[in-house]
C-alpha cells in the first residue's frame, strides 16, 4: 500500500522548476517538500517527551 502512494506521488522537482512562473515558486516546493518531515520530527519528538516524562514518574 506505501509502495503504491510512493508511486503516485512521485513528482519531478526538476521539472516543476523549469515550468515555474517566477522565483518565489521554487522557495514555496522547497518548503513545501520540507514541511512533512518537520511535522513528523516534531510529532516524534512530542511522543517521546511524553513517554519519558511517564517513565520518570513511575
Amino acid at each position: 500500500m506505501g509502495f503504491l502512494i510512493l508511486l503516485l506521488q512521485n513528482v519531478s522537482v526538476e521539472e516543476k522548476l523549469k515550468n515555474a512562473p517566477d522565483d518565489n515558486y521554487g522557495i514555496g516546493l522547497f518548503i513545501g517538500s520540507m514541511l512533512p518531515f518537520v511535522v513528523l520530527v516534531i510529532i516524534a519528538y512530542i511522543i517521546y517527551r511524553y513517554n519519558k516524562k511517564r517513565m520518570n514518574n513511575d
